[in-house]
Protein backbone atom coordinates (compact mmCIF):
# COMPACT_ATOMS: atom_id res chain seq x y z
CA UNK A 1 0.00 0.00 0.00
CA UNK A 2 1.99 3.26 -0.95
CA UNK A 3 0.14 5.39 2.19
CA UNK A 4 -0.64 2.74 5.44
CA UNK A 5 -3.16 5.38 7.24
CA UNK A 6 -3.42 5.52 10.76
CA UNK A 7 -4.82 2.83 13.23
CA UNK A 8 -7.97 3.72 14.84
CA UNK A 9 -6.35 4.10 18.23
CA UNK A 10 -3.26 5.84 16.51
CA UNK A 11 -6.07 8.40 14.95
CA UNK A 12 -7.42 9.00 18.24
CA UNK A 13 -3.99 9.78 19.92
CA UNK A 14 -3.50 12.25 16.49
CA UNK A 15 -6.77 13.99 16.83
CA UNK A 16 -5.48 15.63 20.16
CA UNK A 17 -1.83 16.38 18.97
CA UNK A 18 -4.02 17.85 16.25
CA UNK A 19 -6.45 19.69 17.99
CA UNK A 20 -9.18 18.03 15.95
CA UNK A 21 -13.28 17.38 17.49
CA UNK A 22 -15.25 15.51 15.63
CA UNK A 23 -18.07 17.34 16.38
CA UNK A 24 -17.53 20.11 15.33
CA UNK A 25 -14.61 19.61 12.28
CA UNK A 26 -17.36 19.95 9.86
CA UNK A 27 -18.52 23.22 10.54
CA UNK A 28 -14.96 24.26 10.69
CA UNK A 29 -14.66 23.00 7.60
CA UNK A 30 -17.86 25.02 6.39
CA UNK A 31 -16.61 28.46 7.60
CA UNK A 32 -13.65 27.35 5.55
CA UNK A 33 -15.40 26.88 2.79
CA UNK A 34 -17.65 30.30 3.10
CA UNK A 35 -14.66 32.28 3.32
CA UNK A 36 -12.84 31.14 0.28
CA UNK A 37 -16.12 31.83 -1.65
CA UNK A 38 -15.31 35.37 -0.57
CA UNK A 39 -12.27 35.69 -1.36
CA UNK A 40 -11.78 37.61 -5.18
CA UNK A 41 -8.47 36.78 -5.68
CA UNK A 42 -8.89 33.12 -4.90
CA UNK A 43 -9.86 30.11 -7.00
CA UNK A 44 -13.32 28.02 -6.71
CA UNK A 45 -12.05 25.58 -4.17
CA UNK A 46 -14.33 22.68 -3.31
CA UNK A 47 -12.22 20.22 -2.28
CA UNK A 48 -13.15 19.00 1.17
CA UNK A 49 -10.31 16.68 1.71
CA UNK A 50 -7.68 19.00 1.11
CA UNK A 51 -9.52 21.48 3.08
CA UNK A 52 -9.31 19.30 6.14
CA UNK A 53 -5.77 18.36 5.86
CA UNK A 54 -4.91 22.35 5.66
CA UNK A 55 -7.10 22.55 8.76
CA UNK A 56 -5.81 19.25 10.85
CA UNK A 57 -2.28 21.08 9.53
CA UNK A 58 -2.91 24.14 11.32
CA UNK A 59 -4.28 23.00 14.49
CA UNK A 60 -7.88 23.62 13.49
CA UNK A 61 -6.90 27.63 13.59
CA UNK A 62 -9.35 29.08 11.37
CA UNK A 63 -7.30 32.25 11.10
CA UNK A 64 -3.77 29.86 10.30
CA UNK A 65 -5.77 27.64 8.28
CA UNK A 66 -6.64 30.77 5.98
CA UNK A 67 -3.29 31.96 6.41
CA UNK A 68 -2.07 28.77 4.69
CA UNK A 69 -4.77 28.67 2.04
CA UNK A 70 -4.12 32.19 0.77
CA UNK A 71 0.06 31.03 0.24
CA UNK A 72 -0.74 27.62 -1.33
CA UNK A 73 -3.03 29.61 -3.88
CA UNK A 74 -0.48 32.88 -4.24
CA UNK A 75 2.29 30.04 -4.70
CA UNK A 76 0.96 28.71 -7.51
CA UNK A 77 0.47 31.91 -9.41
CA UNK A 78 4.21 33.12 -8.25
CA UNK A 79 6.25 30.26 -8.90
CA UNK A 80 5.28 28.88 -12.02
CA UNK A 81 8.72 26.86 -12.02
CA UNK A 82 7.20 24.81 -9.70
CA UNK A 83 3.53 24.61 -10.16
CA UNK A 84 3.24 24.69 -14.31
CA UNK A 85 4.21 21.48 -16.46
CA UNK A 86 3.41 18.89 -14.15
CA UNK A 87 3.54 15.75 -15.89
CA UNK A 88 5.62 12.91 -14.76
CA UNK A 89 6.24 11.68 -17.93
CA UNK A 90 7.75 14.61 -19.90
CA UNK A 91 11.42 14.03 -20.70
CA UNK A 92 13.11 16.68 -17.89
CA UNK A 93 11.23 15.02 -14.68
CA UNK A 94 11.57 11.78 -16.22
CA UNK A 95 15.77 12.38 -15.93
CA UNK A 96 15.31 13.95 -12.25
CA UNK A 97 12.96 10.47 -11.46
CA UNK A 98 16.51 8.06 -12.70
CA UNK A 99 18.66 9.94 -10.68
CA UNK A 100 16.58 11.07 -6.98
CA UNK A 101 14.30 9.05 -4.95
CA UNK A 102 12.29 10.70 -2.84
CA UNK A 103 9.39 8.39 -1.71
CA UNK A 104 6.86 9.17 1.35
CA UNK A 105 7.48 5.82 2.74
CA UNK A 106 4.20 3.36 3.55
CA UNK A 107 4.52 2.91 7.22
CA UNK A 108 3.98 5.82 10.01
CA UNK A 109 6.15 6.02 13.12
CA UNK A 110 4.75 4.62 16.26
CA UNK A 111 3.68 8.32 16.74
CA UNK A 112 1.71 8.56 13.77
CA UNK A 113 3.98 10.67 11.56
CA UNK A 114 5.37 10.51 7.97
CA UNK A 115 8.51 9.63 6.59
CA UNK A 116 9.76 10.99 3.62
CA UNK A 117 13.11 9.62 2.04
CA UNK A 118 14.99 11.56 -0.51
CA UNK A 119 18.44 10.29 -1.88
CA UNK A 120 20.36 10.72 -4.77
CA UNK A 121 21.74 7.58 -7.03
CA UNK A 122 24.83 7.71 -7.91
CA UNK A 123 27.55 11.21 -7.72
CA UNK A 124 29.00 10.74 -11.15
CA UNK A 125 25.60 12.61 -12.75
CA UNK A 126 25.83 16.25 -13.98
CA UNK A 127 23.34 18.26 -12.69
CA UNK A 128 21.84 21.38 -13.95
CA UNK A 129 19.88 24.31 -12.03
CA UNK A 130 17.10 22.87 -13.72
CA UNK A 131 17.34 19.18 -12.37
CA UNK A 132 17.21 20.83 -9.06
CA UNK A 133 14.05 23.12 -9.94
CA UNK A 134 12.35 19.81 -11.92
CA UNK A 135 13.39 17.90 -8.54
CA UNK A 136 12.00 20.57 -6.11
CA UNK A 137 8.82 20.57 -8.43
CA UNK A 138 8.57 16.73 -7.61
CA UNK A 139 8.50 17.40 -4.03
CA UNK A 140 5.74 19.54 -4.37
CA UNK A 141 4.06 16.72 -6.49
CA UNK A 142 4.60 13.92 -4.54
CA UNK A 143 2.75 16.91 -1.37
CA UNK A 144 -0.27 17.45 -3.37
CA UNK A 145 -1.19 13.66 -3.81
CA UNK A 146 -0.46 13.39 0.18
CA UNK A 147 -2.98 16.24 0.28
CA UNK A 148 -5.52 14.43 -1.43
CA UNK A 149 -4.79 11.09 -0.24
CA UNK A 150 -3.82 11.12 3.63
CA UNK A 151 -7.35 10.82 4.56
CA UNK A 152 -7.12 10.08 7.91
CA UNK A 153 -4.49 12.93 9.24
CA UNK A 154 -1.26 11.86 10.52
CA UNK A 155 1.18 13.79 13.33
CA UNK A 156 3.44 15.59 10.73
CA UNK A 157 6.26 14.43 8.64
CA UNK A 158 10.04 13.27 9.58
CA UNK A 159 12.41 13.72 6.38
CA UNK A 160 15.73 11.80 5.92
CA UNK A 161 18.19 12.85 3.95
CA UNK A 162 20.61 10.63 2.87
CA UNK A 163 23.92 12.58 1.62
CA UNK A 164 26.03 9.66 0.65
CA UNK A 165 26.38 11.38 -2.81
CA UNK A 166 26.55 15.28 -1.60
CA UNK A 167 29.07 16.84 -3.51
CA UNK A 168 30.50 20.24 -4.06
CA UNK A 169 29.80 20.16 -7.63
CA UNK A 170 26.30 18.85 -6.76
CA UNK A 171 25.44 21.77 -3.87
CA UNK A 172 27.01 24.37 -5.80
CA UNK A 173 23.77 23.89 -8.01
CA UNK A 174 22.22 25.22 -5.29
CA UNK A 175 21.02 28.95 -5.76
CA UNK A 176 20.04 30.79 -2.84
CA UNK A 177 17.14 32.53 -4.54
CA UNK A 178 15.89 28.90 -5.30
CA UNK A 179 15.95 27.29 -2.25
CA UNK A 180 14.51 30.36 -0.78
CA UNK A 181 11.69 30.12 -3.05
CA UNK A 182 11.39 25.79 -2.06
CA UNK A 183 11.33 26.63 1.54
CA UNK A 184 9.04 29.50 1.83
CA UNK A 185 6.23 27.31 0.29
CA UNK A 186 7.36 24.12 2.34
CA UNK A 187 6.89 26.27 5.29
CA UNK A 188 4.19 28.62 4.57
CA UNK A 189 2.02 27.31 1.83
CA UNK A 190 1.69 23.46 2.53
CA UNK A 191 0.01 22.25 6.09
CA UNK A 192 2.05 19.19 6.89
CA UNK A 193 3.93 19.99 10.06
CA UNK A 194 8.02 19.36 10.29
CA UNK A 195 8.29 17.37 13.07
CA UNK A 196 12.48 16.53 12.47
CA UNK A 197 14.99 16.03 10.01
CA UNK A 198 17.85 13.37 9.99
CA UNK A 199 20.49 13.98 7.68
CA UNK A 200 22.73 10.49 7.48
CA UNK A 201 25.86 9.31 5.53
CA UNK A 202 27.10 12.53 6.53
CA UNK A 203 30.65 14.34 5.34
CA UNK A 204 32.22 17.58 6.53
CA UNK A 205 30.68 19.32 3.36
CA UNK A 206 27.17 18.65 5.35
CA UNK A 207 27.75 21.35 8.11
CA UNK A 208 28.82 23.89 5.18
CA UNK A 209 25.37 22.87 3.58
CA UNK A 210 23.40 23.12 6.99
CA UNK A 211 25.41 26.85 7.56
CA UNK A 212 23.90 27.68 4.26
CA UNK A 213 20.12 26.75 4.54
CA UNK A 214 19.28 27.52 8.29
CA UNK A 215 18.98 31.55 7.75
CA UNK A 216 16.11 30.21 5.35
CA UNK A 217 14.60 28.21 8.14
CA UNK A 218 12.66 28.88 11.11
CA UNK A 219 13.87 28.52 14.51
CA UNK A 220 11.68 26.09 15.62
CA UNK A 221 12.87 23.77 12.71
CA UNK A 222 16.62 24.34 12.93
CA UNK A 223 16.37 23.25 16.34
CA UNK A 224 14.87 20.10 14.81
CA UNK A 225 17.68 19.27 12.61
CA UNK A 226 19.95 16.03 13.62
CA UNK A 227 23.23 14.61 11.91
CA UNK A 228 24.36 10.50 12.14
CA UNK A 229 27.51 9.73 11.36
CA UNK A 230 26.24 6.08 12.15
CA UNK A 231 22.82 5.17 11.13
CA UNK A 232 22.20 3.15 14.15
CA UNK A 233 21.90 6.33 15.72
CA UNK A 234 19.16 6.96 13.63
CA UNK A 235 16.88 3.98 14.97
CA UNK A 236 16.64 5.99 18.32
CA UNK A 237 13.96 8.32 16.46
CA UNK A 238 12.40 6.01 13.73
CA UNK A 239 11.27 2.18 13.90
CA UNK A 240 13.76 0.63 12.03
CA UNK A 241 10.90 -1.69 10.52
CA UNK A 242 9.30 0.89 8.82
CA UNK A 243 12.63 2.02 6.59
CA UNK A 244 13.63 -0.22 3.13
CA UNK A 245 15.29 -2.75 3.37
CA UNK A 246 18.70 -1.00 2.05
CA UNK A 247 18.53 0.73 5.61
CA UNK A 248 18.04 -2.19 7.52
CA UNK A 249 14.24 -1.99 7.36
CA UNK A 250 11.23 -3.71 6.12
CA UNK A 251 9.15 -2.45 4.28
CA UNK A 252 10.70 -3.51 1.01
CA UNK A 253 13.30 -2.10 -1.69
CA UNK A 254 13.37 1.89 -1.57
CA UNK A 255 13.87 1.88 -5.76
CA UNK A 256 10.26 0.12 -5.69
CA UNK A 257 8.47 2.86 -3.41
CA UNK A 258 10.06 5.40 -5.61
CA UNK A 259 8.14 3.31 -8.83
CA UNK A 260 5.26 2.94 -6.83
CA UNK A 261 5.59 6.76 -6.25
CA UNK A 262 6.04 7.32 -10.15
CA UNK A 263 3.03 5.53 -11.40
CA UNK A 264 0.93 7.13 -8.83
CA UNK A 265 2.32 10.61 -10.40
CA UNK A 266 1.24 9.59 -13.69
CA UNK A 267 -2.40 8.45 -12.66
CA UNK A 268 -2.64 11.92 -11.38
CA UNK A 269 -1.56 13.49 -14.84
CA UNK A 270 -4.55 15.29 -15.65
CA UNK A 271 -5.53 16.16 -11.82
CA UNK A 272 -2.16 18.14 -12.04
CA UNK A 273 -3.25 20.02 -15.63
CA UNK A 274 -6.94 20.98 -14.30
CA UNK A 275 -4.73 22.28 -11.24
CA UNK A 276 -2.90 24.25 -13.64
CA UNK A 277 -5.61 26.91 -13.51
CA UNK A 278 -6.04 26.50 -9.75
CA UNK A 279 -4.23 29.37 -8.49
CA UNK A 280 -4.39 33.46 -7.11
CA UNK A 281 -5.23 36.38 -9.10
CA UNK A 282 -3.18 38.81 -7.88
CA UNK A 283 -4.86 41.31 -9.81
CA UNK A 284 -8.28 40.83 -8.17
CA UNK A 285 -6.95 40.61 -4.44
CA UNK A 286 -8.16 43.53 -2.07
CA UNK A 287 -5.41 45.15 -0.43
CA UNK A 288 -1.75 45.53 -2.51
CA UNK A 289 -1.21 42.45 -4.96
CA UNK A 290 1.97 39.87 -3.47
CA UNK A 291 5.09 40.44 -5.66
CA UNK A 292 8.14 37.88 -5.89
CA UNK A 293 9.75 39.94 -3.63
CA UNK A 294 7.65 40.69 -1.25
CA UNK A 295 7.36 36.99 -0.66
CA UNK A 296 10.99 35.66 -1.25
CA UNK A 297 13.19 39.32 -0.75
CA UNK A 298 16.25 38.05 -0.15
CA UNK A 299 18.92 39.73 2.67
CA UNK A 300 22.08 40.99 0.90
CA UNK A 301 24.22 38.40 3.57
CA UNK A 302 22.58 35.24 1.47
CA UNK A 303 25.37 34.56 -0.90
CA UNK A 304 25.94 31.39 -3.39
CA UNK A 305 27.20 28.39 -1.94
CA UNK A 306 30.79 27.97 -2.02
CA UNK A 307 32.71 25.29 -1.17
CA UNK A 308 36.39 24.75 -1.29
Amino acid sequence: MLLVQPTDEMSKQIRVELNENPATRDKDLEMIKEWLAKQPHLPQFDDDRRIMTFLRGSKFSLERCKQKLDMYFTMRAVIPEFFSNRDITRPSLQEVAKHVQMPALPGLTKNGRRVILMRGVSKDVPITVNNITEAMKMVFMIGDVRLKEESHGVAGDVYIFDASIATPAYFAKFTPTLVKKFLVCAQEAYPAKLKEVHIINISPLVDTILNFVKPFLKEKIRNRIFTHSDIGTLYDHIPKEIMPTEYGGDAGSVIDIHEMWMKKLEEYGPWFAEQEAVKANEALRPDKPKTQDDLFGIDGSFRQLTID
